[in-house]
């Protein structure tokens, strides 16, 4: 029997994670992962895969409509190779897994491939194909992610009724591809596809899409999304999805209760993602779920078990890869002795369409909802010199301070390169910083982050420069 101060279950950013730091924190460190590839959700079938895909359909939509407004001709019609986009993709995605093992390696992490259950609250079964070995715990941390959520009257068919992970790997462009959900994963996906030369629609059951960012960007989205010819039909509730051959058709009420239908030859399925435990064995330790199927823990992130540990999509919060990370070096830390912290108000959410998306704080809906006084400054990206020069002219940054002490209580961004652009709004409201600071620091020119100091001179006493 192999014994470890902490065993890690589940190989995805969290997972991984804290492993890593736990073994650089001296912790004999085990991690298991069922699957043959490290990484999880998102270094296979999520975040990067679906990254590599939007880099590759942005070069092909500008080869086709934007590089001749640049002095750049190109002979003959622009090709799609959609097995050789598929193939890069893939190439990214095995690159990074590969870097992974030599990460544990490098960090002597002990990897075990196979599925992890829990037999007591100190013991964890990994069951292969070939063998069963039991390993002995100090700590063991739930790091087991997520999967797509399924609509009650509906299974993924993997064909033409799909999830993300079929989307990530389809070997034909759809004629026309209908998103069931205006989230983040839905947008991303149908805005590769609108790119490669599908028709596009997007349902959505909430009034508007990304409904959990602040509403102006939505707004924007929106309105980028129409002008590109994706279709976006908000307040709309599925009630059905039916396949005939190759022909899906959906069946949706509208807001005034009146029953409309959409066809197409795909349907992807993107109305979030559900904590996955199934296998693990919560029922053999006391461990409980909520009514969503996440692990229940403490502010340490401690199950009901004083020596079990759950982090990431496992757990209650957003599911993205960054808060998983944060809660993987959470955890070991805390395990070690030490005093770590996570501010869940400063993780920063993007979208990674074109325009770029992303939002860190306070909402101006949150805000109202709290009767929080607050000062606007809203600086758009069209009136830059970097935008200009790069034809990148939609969008804006908008910073919400407190009316009284001018603290930064929310960023809300959306244009080019605004996934980069949040990080400066992060690191200002970690440490309380004032409108006015970020006023008064210099930015580089021309660049896109102009825009957050512009704002934030808005916000101070509305006293931008370039507007």
């Amino acid at each position: 029997m192999n014994a470890f101060d902490i065993i890690v279950i589940g190989s995805g950013p969290g997972g991984y994670v804290c492993a890593i730091r736990a073994a650089q924190l001296g912790m004999k460190t085990a991690l298991i992962e069922k699957y043959n590839n490290m990484g999880g959700t998102c270094l296979n079938v999520g975040c990067i895969p679906s990254k590599s895909l939007l880099d590759s359909s942005h070069h092909y939509e500008n080869a086709i409509h934007n590089f001749q407004d640049h002095g750049i001709l190109i002979e003959g019609k622009v090709q799609l190779d959609l097995e050789k986009m598929m193939a890069r993709k893939s190439s990214v995605v095995e690159q990074t897994t590969k870097g992974l093992e030599y990460l544990m390696n490098k960090n002597k992490v002990t990897v075990y491939n196979g599925l992890g259950t829990f037999k007591d609250t100190s013991t964890v079964e990994v069951t292969s194909e070939n063998k069963v070995e039991v390993l002995k715990g100090k700590n063991i941390i739930i790091a087991t992610g997520s999967k797509p959520t399924k609509l009650p009257f509906i299974n993924f068919d993997g064909e033409r009724i799909i999830s993300s992970t079929e989307a990530l790997k389809l070997k034909e462009v759809p004629r026309h591809m209908i998103v069931v959900g205006g989230g983040v994963i839905g947008l991303e996906l149908g805005q590769v596809y609108k790119r490669l030369g599908a028709e596009v629609t997007v349902i959505e059951f909430q009034n508007r899409i990304i409904p959990n960012m602040d509403s102006s960007l939505s707004k924007e989205l929106n309105k980028v999304f129409k002008k590109s010819g994706i279709k976006i039909n908000t307040s709309h509730k599925v009630t059905s999805i039916e396949k005939k051959s190759d022909l899906v058709t959906i069946t949706a009420e509208n807001k005034k209760g009146e029953s409309v239908t959409f066809q197409g030859d795909y349907c992807l399925i993107s109305i979030g993602r559900s904590a996955y435990t199934d296998g693990l064995g919560l029922e053999n330790i006391g461990v409980g779920v909520d009514k969503y199927g996440r692990v229940e823990v403490n502010e340490k992130l401690q199950t009901r078990v004083s020596n079990i540990y759950a982090i990431g999509d496992a757990v209650k919060g957003l599911m993205l890869a960054h808060k998983a990370e944060e809660e993987g070096v959470f955890v070991a830390e805390t395990i070690n002795g030490q005093k770590p912290h996570i501010n869940y108000n400063l993780i920063p959410g993007v979208v990674y369409t074109w325009p770029e998306v992303a939002s860190v704080g306070k909402t101006e809906e949150q805000l109202k909802e709290i009767n929080k006084q607050y000062k606007v400054g809203q600086f758009p990206m069209r009136a830059l010199g970097r935008s200009r020069a790069s034809s990148d002219l939609d969008g804006f940054v908008k910073i919400l301070a407190d009316s009284k002490t001018d603290e930064i209580l929310g960023v809300h961004m959306i244009g080019a390169r605004c996934a980069d652009l949040i990080s400066e709004a992060v690191v200002a409201m970690e440490y309380r910083a004032s409108a006015e600071d970020i006023a008064r620091i210099s930015h580089a020119h021309p660049t896109f982050s102009e825009a957050i100091k512009e704002a934030a001179l808005l916000a101070t006493e509305n006293r931008a420069i370039h507007i």
